[in-house]
C-alpha cells in the first residue's frame, strides 16, 4: 500500500468534505443544490441564445449582460459539479493543481463579475445622461475593451493568491471542510505563517470590490440628479425601471460576496451555516440574474418569446 500523504509537505491531493456536521444529509443536499444548477444553465443559455440570435440585441446593454451571464455560467459550473460529485459519490478528493485552479476561477470570475456590473451602471449613466453621444462613447471596441479589461484585472488580482499558497508547506490533515477549494480554507491548512495570504486574499479583492461599488454608486447619484431634471414623467418611469433591474442584480452579487469573504475571515458562524451560505452565493445569482432581467427588461422578455416561439 502507498504511503499516505495526509502528512506530506509537498501536498498530491486534498479532500473536500462537504458540509461539517450534515454529511448523513448530503444526498438531500445535493437535490436542490442540483435543481439550482440546472436552472441556471437553461435560464443564462436562453439569454445568451436569445442574444446571440437577435441582431437588435447586439447593443451595449445586452452584450453586457451576455458577458455578465458568461461570468455567472464559470462561476457555478466551477463549483457545483464537484460538490455534486461529492454529495453522491463521495467523490472528495481533489488534486492540489485541480484544487488551486478552482480556487483561482471562483475568485477570479466574482471580479470578472464587479466589472461588469460596473461597465453596466457606466452604460446606464451614458445612455440617460449623455443620450446623444451613446453611440460614440460605447462602441464595439469600447464594450471589447470593457471585457477584456475585466479578465485582464481579473487575472493580475487573484494570481498573487495562487502563487502565496504553491509557496506554503503543508504538513498537516489534507481535509477542507469545504465542498470546494476556497482561499482561506485551503489556507487554513498550511503549517507555516499565513498572513500575507489572509490580508492580500482580503484586502485587494475587498478594496477592488469597494471601488467599484464606489464608482457605482457615483454613476447612480448622476444618473438619479438627470432624473429628476426630466420632464416627462414615462421616460422617469422607464429608465427607473431599468435602473431597479441592475439594482437587484447588484445586491444578488454584493451582499452574499462580502458576507461569504468577511465570514471566512472573521465570522462566528457555524460552518455548516457558512458553508451552506457561500454555496448559494454561486448558484443564487446566476440562477436570479437572467430571470430579473428577463422578467424586466420587455426587449429581452419579447426576444426569447420571439426565439423559442413555436412555428
Amino acid at each position: 500500500m502507498p504511503p499516505s500523504n495526509e502528512s506530506s509537505p509537498t501536498p498530491d491531493t486534498f479532500i473536500l468534505t462537504g458540509v461539517p456536521g450534515m454529511e448523513h444529509l448530503h444526498v438531500w443536499i445535493s437535490i436542490p443544490f442540483c435543481c439550482l444548477y440546472l436552472g441556471a444553465l437553461l435560464a443564462n443559455g436562453v439569454l445568451l441564445a436569445t442574444i446571440w440570435a437577435e441582431h437588435s440585441l447586439h447593443q451595449p446593454m445586452y452584450l453586457f449582460l451576455a458577458m455578465l451571464a458568461l461570468a455567472d455560467l464559470t462561476l457555478s459550473t466551477t463549483a457545483v459539479p464537484k460538490a455534486l460529485a461529492l454529495f453522491w459519490f463521495r467523490a472528495g478528493r481533489i488534486s492540489f493543481g485541480a484544487c488551486l485552479t478552482q480556487m483561482f476561477f471562483l475568485h477570479f470570475t466574482s471580479l470578472v463579475e464587479s466589472v461588469i456590473l460596473l461597465a453596466m451602471a457606466f452604460d446606464r449613466f451614458v445612455a440617460i445622461c449623455c443620450p446623444l453621444r451613446y453611440g460614440a462613447v460605447l462602441t464595439p471596441r469600447a464594450v471589447a475593451g470593457a471585457g477584456l479589461a475585466a479578465v485582464l484585472r481579473g487575472f493580475c488580482a487573484i494570481l498573487p493568491c495562487v502563487l502565496l499558497l504553491r509557496r506554503l508547506p503543508f504538513c498537516g490533515p489534507r481535509r477542507i471542510p469545504h465542498t470546494y477549494c476556497e482561499h482561506m480554507a485551503v489556507a487554513r491548512l498550511a503549517c507555516a505563517d499565513i498572513r500575507a495570504s489572509r490580508w492580500y486574499g482580503l484586502g485587494l479583492p475587498f478594496a477592488v470590490g469597494v471601488l467599484d461599488l464606489l464608482l457605482i454608486a457615483a454613476s447612480y447619484a448622476l444618473i438619479l440628479r438627470a432624473l429628476a431634471r426630466l420632464p416627462s414623467r414615462a421616460a422617469r418611469g422607464k429608465a427607473l425601471h431599468t435602473l431597479a433591474s441592475h439594482l437587484c442584480v447588484l445586491l444578488l452579487f454584493y451582499v452574499p460576496a462580502a458576507f461569504a469573504a468577511l465570514a471566512q475571515r472573521f465570522g462566528r458562524i457555524p460552518p455548516d451555516v457558512h458553508i451552506l451560505l457561500a454555496n448559494l452565493y454561486v448558484l443564487f445569482p446566476p440562477l436570479l440574474n437572467p430571470v430579473v432581467y428577463g422578467a424586466r427588461t420587455r426587449q429581452i422578455r419579447d426576444r426569447v418569446l420571439k426565439v423559442f416561439a413555436c412555428p
